[in-house]
This record gives C-alpha cells, sequence and structure tokens, in this order.
C-alpha cells in the first residue's frame, strides 16, 4: 500500500480527522539516517506527525517541527508541504537505549526535559513560531498538546512506529482528531471512549487497513465527509545554491580556513544525506563578494 493520508470532516462541522500511512516514508527516513531501533520509532513518529499537520495546509505553505531534549538523541526535526513531501532527520541516530516495559524507550531517548518548536510558513512577511514544554517525549501527547495549548484546539494524535526481525519499517502511521470550535461536551464523551478504545494504529495497518478504513473505526456513528486525500513521500529540497547560500553566512573567519585547505568545501544535508561539494575557485568567488 503507498503512503498517503485521507482528510475527512463530520456533517455537522464538529470533529476534523486525518489518518496517514506513513510505512514506505518512515523506512526511506530511516535508512537515511542510519538509526537504530529507538531512534527509528522517535524520527519516525515525528515524520509521520509532520504529515498529519501538513493535512492542514494549503497552497505554496510548509511546517517545521523540532523536538529538543536532554536525552541522547538531542534533536529531531522533520518538515512537510502541503503536498505530502516530508523529509525528517535526526541529530544523534543512535539512542543506545534498552528497551522499557516491553517498549521502546523512546520518551528516554528524547529526554524528559525539552521543548515542541513549531515553524509555520504560511505565506506571510515573518512565519508563525509556536513552542510548548514536553509533556511525555512520546511525540504524539506532545503533539496533542500544542495544538490544545498554542491553537486552542483539542486534539488527539496517535503516532505508530513498528519494526521488523531486520529493524526495518514494516508499519507506521497515525491519525489527527480535533474537535472544531462548537462541539458540545457529550460530542466530545463520545469521541473520547472511541478513541480509548482504537487499537494502536500499526496494528490496524498491519491487518490491512487502509486510511479509509481506520477513519470509518474512528468515525463509526459519525456522518462524515471525504475532503480529500494527499500522497505522502520522502522529498528532500536542499540544492547547489543552497549550499551556496549557506557558506555566504559562513562569513570570512570561518571560510578562510576552507580557504586554505585549498580543496574546497562538502555539505552533507541533514535530512537526506547527500554530500554537495564546491571547489576552491568558487570559494575565492564568495569570499570576495564578503
Amino acid at each position: 500500500m503507498s503512503d498517503y493520508l485521507i482528510r475527512v470532516m463530520t456533517l455537522d462541522g464538529a470533529i476534523r480527522v486525518t489518518v496517514a500511512a506513513t510505512t514506505a516514508l518512515v523506512e526511506e527516513v530511516r535508512r537515511r539516517q542510519q538509526t537504530d531501533p529507538t531512534a527509528s520509532v522517535a524520527v519516525g513518529r515525528l515524520a509521520t506527525g509532520a504529515a498529519l499537520m501538513g493535512s492542514l495546509l494549503k497552497g505554496q505553505q510548509r511546517i517545521g517541527l523540532t523536538i529538543e531534549g536532554n536525552g541522547p538523541l538531542r534533536r529531531i526535526q522533520a518538515e512537510t508541504d502541503a503536498h505530502g513531501q516530508v523529509r525528517a532527520t535526526v541529530k544523534v541516530p543512535v539512542a543506545g537505549l534498552p528497551p522499557r516495559d516491553g517498549r521502546f524507550d523512546v520518551s528516554g531517548a528524547i529526554g524528559r526535559a525539552g521543548f515542541l518548536h513549531v515553524v509555520k510558513d504560511l505565506g506571510l512577511k515573518e512565519p508563525y513560531r509556536g513552542m510548548v514544554q514536553l509533556v511525555s517525549s512520546e511525540i504524539a501527547e506532545d503533539l496533542a498538546y500544542y495544538f490544545t495549548t498554542s491553537e486552542q484546539t483539542p486534539s488527539s494524535v496517535a503516532l505508530g512506529v513498528e519494526l521488523g526481525p531486520q529493524a526495518e519499517v514494516v508499519a507506521a502511521g497515525g491519525f489527527l482528531v480535533q474537535l472544531l470550535p462548537g462541539a458540545d461536551e457529550a460530542l466530545a464523551d463520545r469521541l473520547t471512549e472511541r478513541l480509548a478504545n482504537m487499537p494502536p494504529t500499526t496494528t490496524l495497518l498491519r491487518q490491512g487497513l487502509s486510511p479509509e478504513q481506520i477513519v470509518a473505526r474512528l468515525l463509526e456513528d459519525f456522518p462524515y465527509q471525504t475532503l480529500g486525500t494527499t500522497p505522502l513521500s520522502f522529498v528532500c529540497n536542499c540544492s547547489q545554491q543552497q549550499t551556496l547560500d549557506l557558506l555566504r553566512t559562513l562569513g570570512v573567519a570561518e571560510l578562510d580556513p576552507l580557504i586554505e585547505a585549498a580543496h574546497g568545501a562538502e555539505v552533507t544535508c541533514d535530512y537526506c544525506k547527500q554530500v554537495h561539494t564546491v571547489d576552491h575557485a568558487t570559494l575565492l568567488q564568495i569570499r570576495a563578494s564578503l
């Protein structure tokens, strides 16, 4: 099954739901980042969370998520646009932590103390920036807390990554359920009970359920309409021009050692790991422009 997400809304406009299947996307992130199992689950959750939040964008808008904690992973980042093009990276790809209570210790890998940063490029003069403290370091609860406190939209987020015997990603996905203005408390109670009884998203995906079928499970007895579907894939927008722009920001003090080395410079993209090479002559041109 190809990766994609589906967006729906109840006919009364009270509940908005997005369900995403991200198995191939998360496996591509794992392969490029060379993560150990715990780090794979952590960065896979954030990549899936970014995909879900991207469903709320339109046009050329973009969103970036960064989790910084005091655990061994240090920093995880994920970005997406309104067209399902997602990329993600982790500062330290090896958490080196044993399982805890039979589960990958994602919260320990991220750290008990830290922050979730959200940056939205909505095409305005300045991007929107939001920040909340981590409440669980399990990522899903932290995203839900951000929605509830920073955007005043009561939300439930589920994120899952399941690994195979070779530590490969065999299932990944999640859902975002939001109560919109005007929803009554009885409706919220019904929805809360429904969510509490839902199996993990990865379990449903491994059983062969599609995002449409997961939506039907989530919103059973709630009439709804489909707003659209979006294919999801790993796409990195790094380029040689971005590399040159980055070098221009270094300044003379940092450029001169590269020039003195006389063999050019290599810049590796954090997300896709592609190496961009800049020759000695180009470095001299950049130096002269400064």
